[in-house]
């Protein structure tokens, strides 16, 4: 993991409005080469804007976000997918008339990246979730809410990105599933592939995070391991749990 290496992603002072209503406040933070990070965080607290600010959905008022030092804030969604950020957002956005074949290629149709040294290949997304080549030619639309949550991640991993962005990737999982995505996060993890993950369950956060940023009003309040916030009533409190 390297401390004193130089940081694969870095924020800072980032500030975020819709309208008059402030959304993020001074938002400061790295993660490390093979890292994994979790903004942790009470749902409406900030996390998702982050991640969507990080990959370019929304456009800061203030503020820098640099990958391997270089400073990627005016570029496009596809500009920063390219330069090797990959995201998985909340409600998956599995097209539903697409097969989940279509679906995981999709990535290479849009950015026009189409050969193996560009892309993981369907072998190496098996091997991360083996569930997925049992309902490979199914349409999005009769996947169960967790099939969509891998789709969404392996279409996320299919150009080989360095650091993957994972929004509430365990929300509303059955427990069984919460362990299968434990395990995928490891095999990710593996791969080299640093992580990035929003998460509103503690206790979740402190069995696959190496550090964690507790976020509460659109502001970072808390760096540490999510164990030390598990043993903090006060921070416990904030989350609500």
């Amino acid at each position: 993991m390297g401390w004193g290496c130089e940081m694969l992603l870095q924020v800072e002072e980032l500030d975020f409005s819709i309208e008059t209503t402030q959304i993020l406040r001074s938002i400061s933070f790295s993660v490390a080469p093979e890292e994994i990070v979790c903004l942790v965080g009470r749902n409406g607290a900030g996390k998702s804007s982050i991640l969507k600010t990080i990959i370019g959905l929304y456009t800061p008022r203030s503020g820098k976000i640099l990958l391997h030092g270089q400073d990627i804030t005016s570029l496009s969604p596809r500009e920063r997918v390219l330069r090797g950020i990959g995201y998985s957002p909340e409600d998956s956005r599995v097209f539903a008339d697409l097969t989940v074949a279509e679906n995981l290629v999709l990535s290479t149709w849009i950015t026009g990246h189409t050969s193996r040294a560009e892309r993981i290949s369907f072998e190496t997304i098996f091997a991360i979730f083996p569930e997925i080549r049992q309902f490979l030619h199914r349409k999005g639309l009769h996947l169960s809410g967790g099939q969509k949550k891998m789709v969404s991640v392996a279409r996320a991993l299919a150009l080989s990105p360095s650091i993957l962005l994972l929004d509430e990737s365990f929300e509303g999982l059955a427990p069984i599933v919460v362990k299968r995505f434990r395990e995928a996060l490891k095999r990710i993890h593996e791969m080299g592939i640093t992580i990035l993950l929003a998460e509103s369950n503690i206790r979740i956060a402190s069995q696959v995070a190496d550090r964690s940023y507790l976020v509460e009003r659109g502001e970072i309040i808390f760096e540490g391991h999510p164990q030390e916030i598990l043993q903090n009533e006060k921070l416990l409190r904030i989350i609500g749990r």
